[in-house]
């Protein structure tokens, strides 16, 4: 032990080989270094020495090999026939004993007995220069057995120790009874010792596997590597067994060594009775008898490790001269040696469950994570690893090659963490999350889960342990596992709001198949309906307005064309969750992104009206309808906006079919649109502020919470809330009783543009309405009749954003009135009816022919005319009630003659204030 000590301290032969070096330069130069010459060598051979004696590996050999007899005349050991003899017979009997034991299930500590009974025949043979072949022989023979490690092995030891350790539980939980006191301590003996045995076994097992193996440089498969964990974890439950039940154990220790001591007190009585009633005296008698009268009164008193010696002295002399029989003598030995080891049960229990030898294996730790991640069952058995491991802790603390043991710990702890992570934390974290992703969606077309074809882990077991000690910490892989989830499902909800449900339903499943407490994110959530997000659409606009058309009446928005079976809707509901989700500040910068999309729009809006062709034709148009408006009744003729719209397809079409008209009419419709969402989020946010008030009994009625707080004197956090509860609630009920008039706001900041002198142009807007209309109409029945059709590419059935943008448009230029002296759907309706008489008329004439060919065609002609009819009439109620959000009642002259008399009203009350107060100062 000591060379091996020597040669691991590798800084050694360093130190030594640099004094070598330093002497030669000493050498050349004494004088340099204030040493004397004579003195050099005299250190340098002592130097020699030194590296001899304690470096080269010779300790043993020198000690085995220097000079036992007395130069000097004295004691010669090596001819000593005596000693020869009984060093002779001792090394026999120590081998006897030790070979019979070797291997076998009640072996102890023969192995490292062996090693020493190697050592005194290696000192006999240099002592006396004999040596005996056939002891030799089978001194040799002995080494040579080999340790045949099977996997049936294991699981034997698994069945006894169990069934141990359930038979220890029963015994030490039964009373003990006066009757049969002595029946159950030899029990409770045959019990322990039987434990302590297994523990002896499994520790020479793992132990000389394991180094058998490093020493030989050959790899272990894995199949060994989980057999060697299980026999570790083995040896740690008989451990564990023992501290659990230490108090038991150390009461019953007490009771059986004394037990035992009456035990061999009785059989000793026995033989020293013989010895008495023997007549013939004798010296060798005398000290037999006073052996046994030693060994009588050393028993009589605390089992100590000293006198348990001097018993044993004591018998090896008593039991000469035939004091004992044969069928006496083995139980007293068999009751001694019990007593020996149930006099030391606890050090002798610790010392063999000692597996600080895994510091040199940790390499068997991932492998073994590994497979108790795959059988899950057994998750239990990790307490009994880290115990192990945890072993390996006090022999570190006795470290010394670096400044402090604390920085060996801590690189032992942080391997043993990482490696605990890897294969074993973020291996379970996954899984449980893909089994939650998996199970919540089972309606999706996933891979295959049958348990039956792919297998199932239980990974529930994992969660019903208790939490692991390791160092300064507590391993609860639980609450390790529940932090993960609730990290990733709250990061993730907060990229994607839409998906709260979902992450929701994950958690609530996770609690009830996994026993998993998550902790509830309280992020604004959202509904399964949520539809495209405020903001989504404040960001893109210009693609929403284009791809999304406008239900006026209940206020929707459905999706133009999808490529799935569904088409998106967007409503009142979908808005207000969004404004709940993100705030109502939200509102006012997306009036603000409506706002740029407008100007954007409106440039393109004058580039049509200012084009020369357009333009010609909407001044020849208002000339002609003055001209002939009092002989139609000052109504727009049909026939003109009909030839208007002939007129711009003649200009040219794209590569779609469209008409610059049509494009024109598109771009209102996109207008339209954006004046729709803005619509939207004004009652989304009244929707909103309407449910967050709900719970305020009384809005005219409101109490001041600043003001009840103060009074009762709390304290200034208090007040701080009391005045921001009383901020919220003033600032919901305004919002809830008012509202934004956010399209009175996008008329004012654009009329006074549209109606300068610059831009007349787009005074000729309100002429170019009838035949917008008309194309309105003709576009919104082909889009219903796709309905009908297989290839439903470009159906519709609601469009009032063009309702929407001709209505704002009007309300900027200012042209209602100009509009509405245009007469145009009085002028559509008497149009229509006018052919729909001439049709009945015809079908009245035909009925008598009965032509059926032109009957039918009578008949799609009528079915015609109530189509474009009804169209025409459910856009007029569209255009009246878009207005009506414009207040097309007044002029911008009317509007501005109201606004100056407010300002008045207001004013002269400010003065009359000013003047009232002034007053009551005087009266003071």
């Amino acid at each position: 032990m000591l060379v091996l000590i020597l040669l691991v301290q590798l800084f050694l032969p360093k130190c030594i080989t640099f004094s070598r070096r330093l002497l030669k330069s000493v050498h050349h130069n004494p004088g340099k270094f204030g040493i004397q010459e004579d003195k050099l060598k005299p250190f340098e051979k002592l130097l020699l020495k030194l590296e001899s004696q304690l470096l080269d590996g010779m300790l043993f050999q020198g000690c085995v090999e220097q000079q036992f007899d007395s130069t000097n005349g004295g004691v010669s050991v090596s001819k000593n026939g005596t000693f020869a003899e009984e060093f002779a017979h001792n090394i026999r009997t120590i081998f006897s004993n030790v070979e019979v034991k070797l291997g076998e299930a009640s072996e102890i500590d023969q192995r490292d007995r062996y090693v020493g009974l190697c050592g005194l025949f290696v000192l006999y043979f240099h002592i006396f220069r004999t040596v005996d072949k056939k002891f030799y022989k089978s001194l040799l023979d002995v080494c040579k057995k080999k340790c045949l490690f099977l996997l049936r092995d294991v699981q034997s030891f698994y069945v006894f120790v169990s069934s141990w350790m359930m038979k220890m539980e029963s015994i030490l939980s039964k009373e003990q009874k006066t009757e049969k006191f002595a029946e159950d301590l030899t029990n409770r003996c045959n019990v322990f010792l039987q434990g302590f045995l297994y523990a002896c076994s499994l520790s020479n097992i793992i132990k000389t596997t394991m180094n058998l193996y490093m020493s030989m440089q050959k790899p272990m498969t894995k199949t060994s590597v989980k057999a060697l964990c299980r026999l570790v974890e083995l040896l740690k439950a008989i451990e564990h067994t023992f501290h659990r039940r230490s108090m038991v154990v150390a009461d019953s220790v007490c009771h059986i060594a004394q037990h035992l001591q009456y035990q061999a007190l009785a059989a000793i009585a026995v033989a020293k009775k013989r010895v008495i009633s023997d007549k013939k005296y004798s010296e060798q008698r005398l000290d037999v008898l006073s052996a046994l009268v030693l060994a009588e009164n050393t028993l009589n008193g605390p089992s100590t490790r000293q006198r348990r010696l001097v018993v044993a002295l004591a018998l090896n002399v008593g039991t000469q001269m035939k004091t004992f029989k044969d069928e006496e003598l083995l139980p007293l030995q068999l009751v001694m040696k019990k007593l020996d080891l149930i006099s030391e049960m606890r050090e002798r229990v610790r010392a063999q469950c000692d597996c600080c030898f895994l510091y040199w294996h940790r390499a068997v730790f991932p492998i073994y994570l590994d497979d108790v991640y795959e059988n899950a069952v057994d998750a239990s058995r990790l307490h009994y690893m880290f115990s192990a491991l945890w072993s390996c802790v006090p022999a570190m603390m006795h470290a010394r090659h670096l400044e402090s043991y604390n920085i060996l710990l801590k690189c032992y702890d942080k391997e043993i963490m990482e490696v605990l992570t890897e294969h074993l934390l973020d291996k379970l974290c996954k899984e449980i999350e893909k089994d939650l992703r998996l199970s919540v969606h089972t309606h999706l077309q996933l891979d295959e889960r049958n348990p039956f074809k792919t297998g199932m882990k239980d990974l529930a077991h994992f969660f019903s342990l208790n939490s692991i000690r390791f160092f300064d910490r507590f391993i609860d892989i639980k609450a390790y596992v529940t932090h993960y989830l609730d990290k990733t499902f709250y990061n993730l909800t907060t990229v994607a709001l839409h998906d709260w449900a979902t992450y929701s339903e994950m958690r609530n499943l996770a609690t009830q198949r996994y026993g998993l407490t998550m902790t509830e994110p309280h992020l604004p959530s959202q509904t399964l309906e949520q539809g495209l997000d405020v903001l989504e659409i404040m960001r893109n606009i210009h693609v929403f307005v284009s791809r999304y058309l406008y239900n006026l009446n209940n206020q929707i928005f459905v999706e133009r064309t999808s490529n799935n079976k569904h088409l998106n809707t967007i409503n009142i509901r979908h808005i207000a969750n969004s404004i709940r989700t993100h705030g109502t500040g939200i509102m006012s910068t997306t009036v603000n992104f409506t706002y740029q999309f407008l100007r954007k729009k409106f440039y393109i809006f004058s580039q049509f009206m200012y084009d020369e062709h357009i333009k010609s034709r909407l001044i020849k148009d208002i000339r002609f309808f003055r001209e002939v408006k009092d002989q139609n009744d000052q109504k727009y003729p049909f026939e003109r906006a009909e030839k208007f719209n002939r007129g711009i397809r003649k200009l040219g079409l794209t590569p779609d079919g469209q008409s610059y008209l049509d494009q024109f009419r598109q771009l209102i419709s996109q207008i339209g649109n954006a004046m729709g969402y803005v619509r939207m989020i004004r009652s989304g946010g009244l929707h909103c502020c309407s449910n967050a008030i709900r719970f305020v009994p009384d809005l005219e009625d409101i109490v001041n919470f600043e003001e009840l707080v103060k009074e009762e004197g709390l304290s200034e956090e208090t007040q701080k809330a009391a005045r921001q509860l009383d901020f919220v609630l003033s600032d919901l009920t305004r919002n809830s009783a008012e509202g934004t008039e956010y399209f009175k706001m996008l008329v004012d900041v654009f009329a006074p543009e549209f109606r300068s002198a610059k831009n007349i142009h787009l005074r000729n807007f309100y002429s170019i309405v009838p035949p917008l209309t008309l194309n309105f109409v003709e576009h919104s029945i082909n889009c219903k009749e796709k309905l009908n059709k297989k290839n439903k590419v470009g159906a519709a059935f609601t469009d009032d954003g063009f309702a929407m943008g001709v209505a704002y448009i009007l309300k900027l230029l200012d042209q209602y009135r100009e509009f509405d002296s245009l007469h145009w759907f009085q002028s559509v309706r008497e149009k229509y009816m006018k052919e729909k008489r001439a049709v009945s008329k015809q079908q009245n004439v035909q009925s008598n022919n009965q032509d059926e060919k032109l009957l039918q065609t009578m008949n799609l002609t009528q079915k015609r005319l109530d189509i474009y009819l009804q169209e025409f009439e459910f856009l007029y109620f569209s255009l009246s009630s878009a207005r009506i959000f414009f207040r097309a009642d007044k002029t911008a002259a009317e509007e501005n003659l109201e606004k100056k008399e407010k300002e008045e009203t207001s004013k002269a009350s400010n003065d009359t204030l000013s003047v009232n107060s002034a007053a009551d100062s005087v009266m003071k």
